[in-house]
């Protein structure tokens, strides 16, 4: 059984992917894991490899989703991207991107924060 987060998270993901997808990003990866670091999408455009964290909230009462891009959230997906780079011998552009997402009515409000932490 797969819980309701999981679920939007999923979901979150399903809908920045297609919307990087339609900006002309290339999906390399998803939901990569290195031990407790989680990255949501690798990406690549042109000659950078993007490493995006992806955020939904169906409200903005508590706050914009990209604010809840934390100090330690932004540490793991670096740990994450330091390992992937290793792993695949990556030595070109690199990037961090934040996709946040608000619903509104049940409608995406898509935004998209290029080179958002480092």
């Amino acid at each position: 059984m797969i819980s309701d987060k999981i679920k939007k998270g999923k979901e979150a993901e399903d809908v920045a992917a297609e919307y990087l997808k339609s900006k002309g990003y290339e999906i390399v990866q998803r939901n990569y894991r290195h031990k407790r670091s989680e990255i949501d999408l690798i990406v690549r455009k042109d000659k950078w490899l993007v490493f995006v964290e992806v955020k939904m909230r169906s409200s903005d009462k508590f706050g914009y989703p990209e604010e809840f891009v934390d100090y330690q959230k932004r540490k793991n997906v670096i740990f994450g991207a330091e390992h992937y780079t290793y792993e695949h011998n990556y030595n070109g552009n690199m990037r961090f991107d934040v996709v946040a997402i608000s619903m509104r009515q049940d409608v995406p409000d898509i935004r998209h924060f290029e080179d958002a932490f480092y």
